[in-house]
């Protein structure tokens, strides 16, 4: 027999100081966690899955919060401010940009058509002021280049030998004439309907007569032709579909007001006022 095996079998639990055996399942019951109990932060009620336990992550709601707020930022933008200091602000007049191009050649295609007399209701939503600018503009460079050519072929006609020389004086005038007239006349009519109680809208006024100015564009062009009764014929063919733009869309703009048709009347002949002007100053 082993002499390691005898003393493995000695009873040992007697001896002072000698540990006893431990058993497997004691060892586990002794060294068991109790189950801990996991509360939410915030609690989660009713959602189940994996996101249900522990903390939860706060999570920015973008699926609606990022919309609004860029809705609230563009109002901001396109909001005008209400005090004075707004018609000093570019921001202020943003909104009168705001126009494509088929709602502008839907616009010139309008005031081609005088007897419509729905013009103000087309820009009721949104009146601009890109086709007051960009009209104007365009006719200020015409008016000025094609008043000097047409002078030099109405003299080329008389005498042969004439030289062609460019007056810088046409371009002074035009821009004048035509600045002045889109936004002097407008605004006078803006001032008087505000004092005779109506209520008037400049932007609209602006809008208004700035596109009844477009008819003088190809009228520049005809305006070209060495024959003096043609040209007359033209220019008040022209001025003539241009006032009853004015006249016709200013009285449906007004109507139900009283004692406002000389108005009317003046708002005419001022129009025609300006097609003789850009007749005799121009293409003498």
């Amino acid at each position: 027999m082993d002499d390691s095996s005898s003393y493995s079998n000695l009873p040992t639990s007697h001896l002072l100081g000698s540990v006893p055996s431990v058993i497997n399942e004691e060892k586990k019951a002794s060294f068991a966690v109790p189950e801990a109990n996991i509360q939410y932060f915030p609690p989660n009620n009713g959602s189940g899955g994996s996101r249900g336990r522990g903390y939860q992550t706060l999570e920015a709601p973008t699926g609606m919060f990022l919309p609004l707020c860029l809705s609230y930022a563009e109002s901001l933008e396109q909001q005008p401010p209400k005090n004075w200091k707004g018609v000093f602000n570019i921001s202020s007049y943003t909104q009168y940009f705001n126009v494509d191009t088929d709602v502008v050649i839907n616009r010139l295609i309008s005031s081609f058509y005088p007897t419509g007399g729905d013009f103000f209701s087309k820009i009721d939503a949104n009146p601009d002021l890109y086709g007051h600018i960009w009209i104007t503009t365009t006719l200020v460079f015409m008016l000025s280049s094609f008043g000097n050519f047409a002078t030099y072929l109405m003299k080329k006609r008389t005498d042969g030998t004439t030289s062609w020389s460019f007056d810088v004086g046409y371009v002074n005038v035009a821009a004048s004439g035509i600045y002045g007239y889109a936004v002097v006349v407008p605004l006078a009519f803006y001032f008087l309907l505000q004092y005779l109680g109506s209520n008037a809208s400049l932007i609209r006024f602006w809008c208004m007569w700035g596109y009844s100015l477009s008819i003088f564009i190809p009228t520049a062009f005809l305006l070209l032709i060495p024959v003096e009764f043609l040209r007359w014929m033209i220019i008040l063919i022209a001025g003539m579909a241009s006032s009853c733009f004015v006249y016709l869309n200013l009285r449906s703009y007004i109507e139900g007001v009283n004692d406002l048709t000389i108005m009317v009347v003046a708002a005419f002949l001022l129009q025609m006022a300006l097609a003789i002007f850009i007749k005799v100053w121009f293409f003498p």
